[in-house]
């Protein structure tokens, strides 16, 4: 299959031209150098530092995200409220937080730990592969979203059955299963009216 054209500038670089670079990490979790972000994320894949949010209503629904339909990884498919990567010596918390009111224009001050995961998950489309080691978060959001349609095409609360329902006919994201699963324990402490 035909790899997609990746424009490696806008992959590698931020808005302001400077390089993208990820913590590289051993699997204890300790960073042992860096790469640029393709570069992490071509086969055979580097493992790196990433973080996972996951985010409720008052009601206990969890927050989706649809991925922009025009990003180069996984595009238009379902995932969790939030993820990506730290810049080196950033903390992962502080990571999630930038991200999250960068994606969604949430302020996610309140973000608890959830652990970390790691997992190898290659995607057949792109032949990017996610190889990390991912430090969880959970948190309640008080306010609407206001996603950037660059990073997201749409936003969606769901409930467990809303949430298997959606999973049975739309593409999630590779990682999701994974990330949700190594979260759920600390998602129920969290929100245990959600019925999760």
């Amino acid at each position: 299959m035909a790899l997609p054209e990746i424009n490696q500038d806008e992959i590698n670089q931020d808005s302001a031209g400077s390089p993208i670079l990820l913590e590289l990490v051993n699997p204890d979790g300790e960073t042992i150098g860096t790469a640029e972000k393709l570069s992490a994320h071509q086969a055979p894949g580097k493992l790196h530092r990433a973080f996972s949010v996951f985010l409720f209503d008052a009601e206990g629904r969890m927050l989706l995200q649809q991925r922009a339909l025009t990003k180069y990884h996984s595009p238009g498919v379902w995932s969790n409220a939030c993820c990506g990567h730290p810049y080196p010596e950033e903390a992962p918390e502080a990571a999630a937080v930038r991200r999250t009111h960068e994606e969604l224009g949430l302020k996610a001050a309140n973000l608890l730990p959830a652990g970390t995961v790691t997992y190898y998950h290659p995607d057949e489309i792109s032949g990017l592969v996610e190889h990390e080691y991912n430090h969880l978060f959970v948190g309640i959001v008080d306010q609407p979203t206001d996603p950037d349609p660059e990073e997201v095409h749409a936003t969606r609360f769901v409930t467990q059955r809303e949430l298997a329902e959606l999973q049975a006919e739309k593409p999630f994201s590779a990682w999701f299963p994974t990330v949700w699963e190594a979260a759920l324990p600390a998602a129920r402490r969290l929100v245990p009216s959600g019925g999760w």
